[in-house]
């Protein structure tokens, strides 16, 4: 990959899980590793803020976003956009960007152990990171919204498994498409998914909590019978083999003070990724 802009944007305020405040010492680790390119870090918010519409801090996200929106606004036109999270409702803004480039040419890959289709009203935390993926479909609370939304059957949700009844069933109603890890063990199958959307460039989203708790527990909320590591970096070398990369998020690393199986597989990721690591 070259050409590469990383975006640090350790938010937290979107996440639900107890210790989101760990997401701000991942986020910037994640970002000391990536191999050195441009790299800008987005000015956020420290504390909390207001729930509003039943979404929890929803107005220091509102301004979070705004100030991501700045910030992709500077990134010169053809660069790749390497997003540091954070929770992966960091992710809102750069989606929106890849939309703005490559409308119905794209294809949105969501590594996930969670689907984030949930609207206000259906989500039993209130945090957003849990409704992002419903808001760049076009479901999004005021003020958490894209500028332009994806399809629905531009999406494909991959190693999700642990989704809520109303996300099932929107899974269902809109053609979403769904691979469970077992899927993704070779890449054959998620391939076919993203070609049956007739896109021609993908976004690749990451959320850590995709892979099993076993090998990286560090996550906020961690989900049994995810994928491994190779699993995951041979699907994204495959994907990126054949589709324009779009864009490419890792979100929801916790940072803990035990950090050495962590960091082991931060680097193999990392360097899978984007070749050498930065020590």
């Amino acid at each position: 990959m070259s050409g590469q802009v990383v975006l640090e944007v350790a938010q937290w305020q979107g996440s639900g899980a107890a210790t989101a405040g760990r997401l701000r010492s991942g986020a910037a680790r994640l970002a000391e590793l990536i191999p050195e390119r441009r790299r800008r870090t987005v000015v956020l918010d420290g504390g909390v803020g207001n729930s509003r519409g039943g979404v929890r801090n929803a107005d220091v996200l509102e301004r979070h976003l705004q100030a991501v929106r700045e910030a992709l606004a500077e990134v010169p036109r053809g660069d790749t956009t390497v997003t540091v999270g954070g929770d992966c409702a960091v992710d809102l803004a750069p989606i929106e960007t890849a939309i703005s480039v490559f409308g119905d040419r794209l294809a949105l890959v969501w590594f996930d152990a969670h689907a984030d289709l949930n609207t206000p009203e259906s989500s039993p935390s209130g945090a957003f990171h849990g409704m992002v993926l419903r808001a760049l479909i076009g479901d999004g609370p005021e003020g958490l919204r894209p500028v332009r939304s994806l399809s629905a059957d531009r999406v494909v949700l991959a190693g999700a498994r642990s989704l809520d009844p109303g996300e099932r069933d929107l899974v269902d109603r809109r053609g979403i498409r769904h691979l469970g890890a077992e899927e993704l063990s070779q890449p054959g199958p998620l391939l076919a998914s993203v070609r049956a959307t007739g896109a021609e460039a993908v976004y690749v989203h990451i959320d850590f909590d995709v892979l099993d708790p076993q090998i990286f527990p560090a996550v906020g909320t961690p989900e049994p019978g995810g994928l491994g590591v190779e699993d995951l970096l041979g699907a994204v070398r495959a994907l990126t083999e054949e589709f324009t990369l779009a864009g490419i998020a890792l979100t929801e690393y916790e940072r803990t003070e035990d950090t050495g199986q962590e960091e082991a597989v931060l680097q193999r990721i990392v360097a899978g990724l984007f070749g050498s690591v930065r020590r």
